[in-house]
């Protein structure tokens, strides 16, 4: 008897066609994920992973952590289908566990196993009955449910699994670059992408010496959280200092942060373009902020071409914090270290922006030599998901 991981694809078993694709990607990042230290096999209803026995509980953490896994589920594998080795396995195993109240399961992948699955679930369960103690079968509410699987080749024995995080495989669908800043919203965004199979990278504005080192500190770590479920993340850093110094100097002030968006959006496009990524995301919710009424979105997307991609956009905030806290950004990004998106916010924000006006003011200001310098200068870092980062006294 062999003691092993199978993972149930969940989503993926909806693709018919194209499931092969989607299972490759999957095990390519497995793979990635666990270091090339386990065995991987795959079929089109399971994907089996055979690590070391001192490994289960390390595998287990990491798998949890990587899309495209709806249940993880340890199983005991054995050839002999014979219900005399099915019940002599099952009792090895039982006895190691506690539990008052049980019922059998059955799976019959091979429909031309001998016996059939009504009469294997009671020939099962008598055998548990009589050679373990204190216990008795409940169908409706069992403490330990006894799955028994019929393949082909084998038997798999296993109880309950371990939820997974669903979604797409990472890189599925294609990549993104993500508009990252230090709030609550932007790595929600950022992981609600992910999770439909979108490999991120990501850019960040910052603004010194208006904003500080321990802002970016703040942004990596931020980074480094996403990486856990991306593999890894390009983060793209633009000095916008030259920039939103102009933009404070030269425009009224009710349209500081409509003109700031709309500068970003413009780097955010050329620097997707640059890194083959087909879409922009962000964590923009309507109405949460003055740049964000419909009528402000309207004005702000203007300037690109891109589709922008805003998986909160109709989530309240106690449903983002309720995210965020899961993901463990959380408390990261309510740190007291302000971004670009913070330092200049006007006492009242245009909320219904014109685009004319805009364009308007942005005549005032040689926006297209700024953005040309800001990314010739951008500077790029990778990060790893596992990696330990160096951090200025951010807590």
């Amino acid at each position: 008897m062999e003691k092993i991981i199978f993972l149930k694809y969940g989503e993926l078993s909806t693709k018919k066609d194209n499931r092969n694709f989607f299972l490759k990607i999957l095990n390519n990042n497995i793979k990635h994920v666990l270091k090339d230290k386990v065995e991987i096999k795959y079929d089109y209803g399971r994907m089996f992973i055979i690590p070391s026995e001192n490994d289960f509980t390390e595998t287990i953490a990491k798998l949890k952590n990587i899309f495209g896994i709806q249940e993880i589920v340890v199983a005991y594998k054995f050839s002999d289908r014979s219900l005399d080795a099915i019940n002599e396995n099952i009792i090895k195993i039982l006895k190691d566990k506690e539990f008052k109240t049980f019922k059998v399961e059955v799976k019959r992948s091979d429909k031309k196993y001998e016996i059939d699955g009504m009469n294997l679930r009671k020939l099962i369960g008598a055998h548990i009955l009589k050679n373990l103690s204190n216990i008795k079968v409940d169908v409706n509410n069992p403490d330990l449910i006894v799955n028994v699987e019929i393949r082909l080749q084998e038997v798999l024995l296993y109880f309950e699994g371990i939820k997974g995080i669903g979604g797409y495989p990472v890189s599925s669908l294609g990549k993104g670059l993500l508009m990252l800043s230090g709030g609550i919203d932007s790595p929600v965004g950022g992981y609600l992408a992910i999770k439909r199979g979108v490999k991120l990278e990501a850019i960040y504005f910052e603004s010194p010496p208006h904003t500080s080192e321990a802002a970016l500190d703040k942004v990596k770590r931020l980074a480094q959280k996403l990486a856990v479920y991306n593999n890894d993340l390009k983060l793209h850093v633009i000095n916008f200092t030259e920039i939103q110094e102009a933009i404070y100097k030269n425009i009224p002030h009710d349209y500081l942060i409509t003109i700031m968006r709309r500068m970003m959006y413009r780097i955010s496009e050329i620097i997707a373009k640059k890194s083959n990524a087909k879409i922009i995301v962000n964590g923009e919710s309507i109405g949460q902020v003055a740049s964000q009424t419909l009528t402000s979105l309207s004005v702000i997307n203007d300037v690109v071409k891109i589709p922008i991609i805003r998986p909160v956009a109709c989530f309240d905030k106690l449903e983002i914090i309720e995210i965020a806290k899961k993901i463990d950004t959380y408390d990261t990004s309510i740190l007291p270290y302000e971004d670009c998106c913070t330092i200049f916010v006007p006492d009242h924000p245009v909320i219904n922006p014109l685009k004319e006006k805009c364009e308007e003011y942005e005549s005032l200001i040689p926006y297209k030599d700024l953005i040309y310098n800001a990314i010739k200068n951008h500077k790029t870092i990778t990060i790893k998901g596992e990696e330990e980062l160096e951090f200025q006294d951010l807590l």
